[in-house]
């Protein structure tokens, strides 16, 4: 008998647990008020704009990597806009309200929009195949950037009921647009308590009060006063609180003509100052080359290297005193300031009652009667899906977890394998440039210095912590020591002798004034020019 009995339980239970998923659904779609996975190509559903000034494609493809179909900017360089009407108007007011979509900037975003317009009713004066940047919004939400600008963007339009004007509400300091080429989901979350929630990836990232105007900006709410426009500055105010003392005079004694600096007259010259040694002396260690002709090359003269004698005194050359700072200097005399007797203050206009004031106690929200997609961007590959609004949150984040998150903890891997392939490439890199280091190191001037570059570029290649440390010391010694050379160092004369092209100059002067000809020798010839040798060793 108890077998029967079992049967009829097991029935029961079974539908039982059918009715409360069936209940469930019908709460879950209750909850979802529009959703759009792009599973199913747009056309016939959504509107693209035929506006001649928005001649971009709009394509149903793939996202990269995925079998995931999503709608695609695509044309660079282009405008937009595509609309999908609702079946009926979404309500704000007194309920939650969740915004979320997911965007892929597959070839990056330098200067472009991926947002998008919840729009008003079409009474408002706009149709689908019109669809424009004219075209009514209630909501503006979603990443912008070009240039300076960053932002994932929060604008509310609403409407004044004193003016009856819209007026465009941006919430103050939204977060900045992640930077890289991966599926990003956003979402904003309208709550009965006039909160704003912003979520980037499910992470909450900006929080604001729709009535505080620390949150939007200009506030929604204006101020009670406004400054007159009619009130005028009178022309005698004034604004200065300092003037220059119009009583003021010059002292006797002030010298406007005194240097700053002037030979300091109690300086010494050093003793064992050498006033007949040159800074610089011939190369006692040079040898003209064997191959040097004379003729053809010019005079051989060795190069310079500094006075080993002045290395020992306190100076060669012509000493000269020292400047110092004048204790007569005074500089140019002007008059001093003094506190401004007619002094009024900085002017303002006066206040008066604001015409526009209200005061509001929940935001006058429009209703959302279409979701458009409206953007000029200078970049192609712009991928949105999975549009959804719907009055749960837990429904949206349910959402992230089902069509958002598998497709990002994919790419993001798929990222981490690339940086990975990137890094082996910047290994070769660095091993081309340990090589040219490697072959400078062999150059003959770095003379002494050889020792110490190598033994740098053997550290660099076994420490990687410190490669970029190192070979940045490399460098500088390096150009340390070709400074040296250049300006300190080892000088070569001025070559003298001249090219095939100074050669057919020196011909046509042979024409014009003696004082441009070159010197000759007793046989008329022309003497040969001189020219020096830089030192290989």
């Amino acid at each position: 008998m108890e077998y029967p009995n079992r049967k009829i339980w097991i029935v029961k239970c079974l539908l039982l647990f059918s009715a409360a998923c069936f209940i469930s659904l019908l709460n879950a779609s209750d909850d979802v008020i529009f959703y759009e996975s792009f599973d199913e190509d747009f056309e016939g559903r959504w509107i693209a704009s035929e506006n001649p000034d928005y001649t971009g494609v709009w394509k149903h493809v793939k996202s990269e990597g995925h079998d995931d179909h999503g709608l695609l900017v695509g044309e660079k360089a282009k405008k937009h806009a595509i609309v999908k009407p609702l079946d009926d108007p979404v309500v704000l007011k007194d309920k939650t309200v969740v915004l979320q979509f997911e965007v892929r900037l597959q070839n990056g975003l330098e200067c472009g929009g991926a947002y998008i317009k919840y729009l008003r009713p079409q009474d408002a004066g706009w149709v689908p195949k019109g669809f424009d940047n004219e075209s009514p919004y209630t909501i503006m939400f979603g990443p912008d950037r070009c240039g300076a600008t960053n932002k994932v963007h929060f604008i509310l339009k609403h409407k004044n009921p004193k003016s009856g004007n819209f007026v465009e509400h941006h919430l103050k300091f939204p977060p900045s647009v992640p930077s890289d080429k991966l599926t990003h989901v956003y979402t904003a979350i309208l709550t009965p308590d006039n909160e704003v929630r912003i979520l980037v990836d499910g992470e909450e990232k900006k929080k604001g009060n729709f009535l505080s105007s620390d949150d939007f900006d200009p506030p929604l709410i204006p101020s009670k006063t406004i400054p007159d426009p009619d009130d005028k500055k009178p022309e005698d105010w004034d604004e200065r609180a300092k003037i220059t003392d119009p009583v003021a005079t010059k002292p006797e004694d002030w010298d406007e003509d005194a240097p700053l600096e002037i030979e300091d007259e109690e300086a010494e010259k050093p003793e064992g100052w050498l006033d007949d040694e040159p800074e610089e002396v011939d190369d006692p260690e040079a040898a003209k080359p064997e191959d040097w002709d004379d003729e053809e090359d010019g005079e051989w003269e060795a190069p310079k290297v500094d006075n080993p004698k002045c290395a020992e005194a306190p100076g060669c050359g012509e000493w000269k005193r020292p400047m110092k700072r004048n204790p007569a200097y005074k500089g140019k005399w002007h008059a001093p300031l003094i506190d401004n007797p007619n002094y009024k203050g900085i002017w303002k206009p006066q206040e008066i009652d604001n015409p526009e004031y209200f005061e509001l106690e929940k935001p006058n929200f429009e209703p959302i009667a279409a979701i458009g997609i409206e953007i000029w961007t200078m970049q192609d590959g712009i991928l949105f899906d999975n549009i959804l609004i719907s009055s749960s949150e837990k429904e949206a984040e349910t959402y992230r977890e089902t069509t958002w998150k598998p497709k990002f903890s994919v790419e993001k891997e798929k990222q981490k394998e690339e940086e990975s392939t990137e890094s082996d490439g910047l290994k070769g890199f660095q091993k081309v440039v340990f090589d040219y280091l490697y072959k400078i190191a062999d150059l003959p001037f770095l003379g002494e210095h050889k020792v110490k570059v190598l033994d740098l570029l053997e550290k660099a290649e076994k420490q990687a912590n410190l490669t970029i440390g190192i070979l940045a010391s490399v460098i500088v010694v390096i150009l340390s020591i070709l400074l040296k050379l250049i300006f300190g160092g080892k000088k070569p004369a001025n070559v003298v002798a001249e090219t095939k092209k100074t050669d057919v100059a020196e011909s046509s002067d042979d024409q014009g004034s003696s004082e441009t000809k070159d010197e000759k020798n007793d046989d008329g010839a022309a003497a040969p020019r001189r020219r020096t040798q830089r030192r290989d060793d």
